[in-house]
Formats: C-alpha cells, sequence, structure tokens
C-alpha cells in the first residue's frame, strides 16, 4: 500500500471538502474513488478519520492509504460488439438484452467488458479490475446506448457530467395499464430494499430518484409505450418507479406482474437516447440506437 501525504497551505483550499480536494490533487483518481477511500478509513487528516463532507483548515495535514492495483483477471474475449461510435477517448456502444455489462464473482465471462478488453487494449482503470472503462451501466435484460471510457481523464470528466445529472438519457418503456394523464414525474426516494437485498424499493431514507414519463402509445390489451427521460441515474429507477405508480414494465421479474402475459427474457425495456459533452472536444454529441427486433415485432402485435 502507497501513501501519499498532503498539507493545507493554500488559502484557497480552506474551507473545501476533502474528497473534492483529493479528487482534484490525486490525478487520475475520480471524487467517488476518493469517497470509497474515506469509507474504508484509508484517508486521515492529524492522524484522525474523517467523512467525505469534512471541511479542511488550515494546515492540516492528509495522509491517503492508496490500495496498490490488483492484477485484472478478467479475460478478453472475442464477442461481437454493435459499436456506433469509437475515438481515442470514448467507445459508445449498443448493449443488446441479456448481456451482462461487467463481470461479478462467479460470472467472470461473456460480459460487456470481456469483449471491450478484446476490442481496446486502453480502458480507463478508474473502476478497477472488474469495470475497466465504465461510467455507467444498464441491467442485464435491459438494450441499448452506452458510453465506455478509453482514459481515466474522459472516465472523470463523464463521471462528473452523470453526478451532476447533464447527461441525457432517455428509455422506451412498455408497462403494465393504461394512463389518464399521458406525461408526469415521478419524484420518489430510492433504496434498497429492507427485506429482499436482491431489490430497490422506494424507501424514506434512499437517494433522490426523479423520473419524467410521457405516453407514446396505448394498447387494447392494457399496455402502454412510454418514454422515460432520466434526472437522476439510481439502480432500476424507471423499473421501481413505474411499478411504484401501479405501471410495472411488462416481463420485469422482480417488479412486474407475478403472471406474465408473454413470454420474455425480462423487462421491456431500451436505452434509446444517449447525449453528452465529449470529454475533450466539449461539444455536445448524441446518439439514438433502434429498437431491438424482439421489441418491434411486440409493438407490431399490439398494434394488430
Amino acid at each position: 500500500m502507497d501513501k501519499l501525504f498532503f498539507k493545507v497551505t493554500n488559502e484557497n483550499d480552506i474551507g473545501t471538502r476533502i474528497d473534492k480536494y483529493l479528487s482534484n490533487n490525486i490525478e487520475g483518481k475520480s471524487r467517488s474513488f476518493i469517497q470509497g477511500l474515506i469509507d474504508s478509513k484509508s484517508v486521515l487528516v492529524n492522524e484522525k478519520e474523517v467523512k467525505s463532507n469534512f471541511k479542511l483548515r488550515e494546515n492540516d495535514e492528509i495522509v491517503v492509504n492508496m490500495p496498490k492495483p490488483i492484477e485484472l483477471d478478467v479475460k478478453p474475449e472475442n464477442i461481437d460488439l454493435n459499436i456506433v461510435y469509437e475515438d481515442k477517448d470514448i467507445i459508445v456502444l449498443n448493449k443488446p438484452q441479456g448481456v451482462v455489462v461487467h463481470p461479478a464473482p462467479g460470472n467472470y465471462s461473456g460480459t460487456l467488458v470481456n469483449g471491450l478488453l478484446y476490442h481496446c487494449k486502453d480502458l480507463s482503470g478508474i473502476n478497477g479490475v472488474i469495470r475497466p472503462g465504465i461510467v455507467h451501466r444498464i441491467d442485464k435484460d435491459t438494450s441499448g446506448i452506452l458510453v465506455i471510457a478509453k482514459n481515466d481523464e474522459s472516465h472523470n470528466i463523464l463521471a462528473e457530467q452523470f453526478k451532476e445529472h447533464s447527461i441525457k438519457r432517455e428509455y422506451y418503456a412498455l408497462v403494465e395499464g393504461k394512463f389518464n394523464k399521458l406525461e408526469g414525474t415521478i419524484d420518489k426516494p430510492i433504496g434498497r430494499n429492507k427485506k429482499d437485498r436482491l431489490k430497490m424499493a422506494i424507501v424514506d431514507d434512499g437517494k433522490r430518484a426523479v423520473t419524467h414519463y410521457n405516453v407514446l402509445e396505448q394498447y387494447n390489451n392494457g399496455t402502454s409505450l412510454v418514454k422515460c427521460t432520466l434526472e437522476t441515474g439510481r439502480t432500476h429507477q424507471i423499473r421501481v418507479h413505474m411499478a411504484s405508480i401501479g405501471h410495472p414494465l411488462v416481463g420485469d421479474p422482480l417488479y412486474g406482474l407475478k403472471k406474465q402475459r408473454f413470454k420474455l427474457e425480462g423487462q421491456v425495456l431500451h436505452a434509446k437516447t444517449l447525449g453528452f459533452i465529449h470529454p475533450t472536444t466539449k461539444e455536445y454529441i448524441e446518439f439514438d440506437s433502434e429498437l431491438p427486433k424482439y421489441y418491434l415485432d411486440l409493438l407490431d402485435y399490439l398494434r394488430n
């Protein structure tokens, strides 16, 4: 473990949160990475443990215990990737339904990361050995657009945009039920389900989560096609939010109807549009992906 030492001598740093100060002073490390170090008691100020919101004072002495990099144990695999854009900083791809974004214990093959490691040798290392280059993720059975960072600087810039909720993210969801009101906003906090740790739930002490929705089509069988625009990006946000207003996603095995009307591989949800400021050119770019064939076929069936 390597130790880094800092002393607060610049008056502009006085009153700054320690997580912000360290992310500004340790090259290539995001604020979320620093917060993880602080939570694991790897950061001391004047030999005392602190929290991420600790505000620095003049002459504070900071010691950061940096963990040594773990050798990557995820093997590259020649997996077909639907890449829609690539340059020296980012990769934008269209993930098919049924593909896991990154490895997890007991499942180290066949993921998007395995394919990315085969395609690209220089992904960002900020998220560690399991999630190189992964700035954000979508569920296994959700399809659609993702952006991948090829270097740490790009990763940090993109991560900050996600944190500030300035990224444009639009999803198409097929949900149960018809709507009287064709648009609305769901502003309900989401956290881990207290009774089932595999699920998320609306909980008072959860993180703020905001989803805007617009009903695009309604079908005679009692389902609706809805565009969901994310203001925040919590785990299972659309799935939990739509279920909370009585419109669970069709095919959702966790939050949907116990008896599904169609034989599907999971929730009918597609990340259709992604827009952000390019980390190098500083220009806004936007990507849109077509709905997958199974989704289009299902909609054709519902329209007839």
